[in-house]
């Protein structure tokens, strides 16, 4: 029961948050690791496999499917550094999760099958997004190049500080 009292005050209860989210930042990030190097191995695999026994030409749709394949795993490694990042900087890097964000519809957009252009709505939704996206990270950039050190600091929760930092870490803060 004294750990129950330990977390009433609001600097532990957001001690053991912050722990807790790390952790899990850890565990979520060791996970994207394994299914990357797997899918890697596979990609890499099936492409060899593909190449030595001639059994697909690569123009046309095998060359949009393998394109697909590999943007899939370039998001998984971007959204891998967003997760590293945060571990690193204790703070969510957006310009990274729109790129990520932008290298995912920008992928949709090529593997998009034949006959969409039938589609109206859907490319006039795909190209919204991508204006969208790359609006809001000419504003996230242009907005880092006015005031710079804004974005390198994490956001603090209490006047005090980081509760899982000691005062003479000596990390700046």
């Amino acid at each position: 029961m004294a750990w129950l009292k330990r977390l009433r005050s609001d600097r532990a209860y957001l001690a053991v948050v912050d722990r807790a989210e790390r952790q899990l930042a850890k565990l979520l990030g060791g996970c994207l690791l394994l299914v990357l190097v797997v899918a890697a191995i596979q990609l890499v695999y099936v492409l060899a496999l593909d190449l030595l026994q001639h059994r697909t030409t690569w123009i046309g749709e095998p060359m949009i499917r393998l394109l697909g394949d590999l943007l899939t795993l370039l998001i998984g490694l971007e959204v891998l550094q967003n997760i590293t990042s945060y571990l690193r900087r204790r703070v969510v890097q957006i310009d990274l999760v729109l790129l990520t964000a932008m290298t995912a519809v920008g992928r949709k957009v090529i593997v998009l099958p034949p006959g969409s252009e039938n589609k109206p709505v859907l490319l006039v939704g795909l190209g919204f997004a991508v204006l969208s996206l790359a609006t809001a990270y000419w504003l996230v950039r242009q907005s880092a190049q006015l005031s710079p050190g804004a974005r390198t600091e994490p956001a603090r929760s209490s006047p005090d500080g980081d509760p899982c930092v000691p005062p003479d870490a000596g990390d700046g803060h």
